[in-house]
């Protein structure tokens, strides 16, 4: 499997995930208050958590497969939101052409003033990948924490696909 399929087929497995956490997290009595729920007061809110999971495909989309994708900047007011920003993130991934060969260079700085160097698939398993799954994985937790009827099953949904027949 070349790294343009593998991330996109990863990633959208975990972005179908964030979408079925959503629609679980927006049928409770928490209700929207849930947007703002944090596991600790130094973390991001859950609707950042899904902003920038987000955010993640697209920086990738941006920098390894041409895109001009803008990043969600704006905090998510509601379900209603994440669940639209999860969608458009999804088509414009099923969408990406022009992806980086494996080989050539990316460079990019933080904010901090890090910089790194590394070849595009380096940059899609070593930094990506990780970072989109953070994420994704914090969002669950904080709804995990907040009393939300979660399990594994709920975060790696996809996998029923690959359930085998009972014998």
């Amino acid at each position: 499997m070349n790294t343009r399929d593998f991330t996109a087929t990863t990633c959208d497995n975990l972005l179908a995930s964030l979408a079925h956490m959503l629609t679980r997290a927006e049928g409770t009595s928490q209700g929207e208050a849930l947007l703002g729920a944090r596991l600790a007061d130094d973390m991001f809110p859950f609707e950042q958590q899904v902003r920038i999971a987000c955010n993640q495909v697209r920086i990738a989309l941006n920098r390894v497969a041409g895109g001009s994708y803008p990043l969600a900047e704006e905090p998510l007011e509601s379900f209603a939101d994440a669940h639209l920003l999860v969608a458009q993130v999804r088509r414009e991934l099923a969408a990406s052409t022009g992806w980086l060969d494996d080989q050539t260079q990316v460079e990019f700085d933080l904010p901090n003033g890090m910089g790194f160097a590394m070849t595009a698939g380096e940059y899609v398993r070593d930094w990506t990948l990780p970072q989109f799954q953070f994420h994704v994985a914090m969002a669950y937790a904080i709804l995990r924490h907040r009393g939300l009827p979660l399990g594994k099953a709920d975060y790696v949904g996809y996998m029923m696909q690959h359930l085998k027949a009972p014998a």
